[in-house]
C-alpha cells in the first residue's frame, strides 16, 4: 500500500466514526513495515472520554498489539493535524513520521479548539485561560528524588 492508501484508510475511519455517532470526524492508522497494525477513531462522545482522540486510540492499540510503549519503527497517518494532546502522545510514543490531511486551522473552522490550545501552550502558566497554581512542590519533589535514585526504573 502507498502513503495515499494509508491516508485514505484514516479518512475512511474518520467518516465512518462520525457517521456512526462514535465521535468527531477524525481517524488514524499506525503503520509498521508497510502494514496497518492499529486503527483509531475519535470516540470522545460515545465513551465520555475527552482523551479518546483517533491518534490516542490508535497509539494505545498499536502499543498493545506490539507489547511495547515505543513505536519508533512506525508511521502515523491521521485525517487531521494532531491536537496538542495527540502530538504529545506521538512524541511520547517516539513515532518518527506523521502524515495528516486537514490542518488545525481547518479543525478550528468547524468548531474544534485545537488552535486555541496550541495558542495557550507557550504562555506562562499564570497567563493561561485555565487557572494553574503550584502547590506542595517540595513534597512532590521527594517522589522525583526517589525516582532518580531508583536502580530498576524503566526509562521511557
Amino acid at each position: 500500500m502507498s502513503s495515499e492508501d494509508f491516508m485514505r484508510q484514516a479518512i475512511q475511519l474518520a467518516d465512518e466514526g462520525m457517521r456512526g455517532g462514535r465521535g468527531g470526524p477524525f481517524g488514524c492508522v499506525v503503520v509498521r513495515r508497510g502494514e496497518i497494525i492499529a486503527r483509531g477513531q475519535n470516540r470522545v462522545t460515545s465513551t465520555n472520554d475527552p482523551t479518546a482522540h483517533a491518534e490516542v486510540t490508535a497509539i494505545r492499540e498499536a502499543c498493545a498489539a506490539l507489547g511495547k510503549f515505543s513505536l519508533d519503527d512506525c508511521e502515523l497517518y491521521t485525517s487531521c493535524e494532531p491536537c496538542p494532546m495527540c502530538l504529545a502522545a506521538i512524541y511520547w510514543a517516539r513515532i518518527p513520521r506523521v502524515f495528516y490531511g486537514n490542518t488545525r486551522t481547518d479543525a478550528a473552522a468547524i468548531g474544534f479548539d485545537d488552535d486555541f490550545i496550541y495558542q495557550q501552550m507557550p504562555l506562562p502558566p499564570e497567563q493561561r485561560a485555565i487557572e494553574m497554581k503550584p502547590l506542595l512542590g517540595q513534597e512532590a519533589r521527594r517522589t522525583f528524588a526517589d525516582w532518580q535514585a531508583k536502580p530498576d526504573k524503566i526509562r521511557y
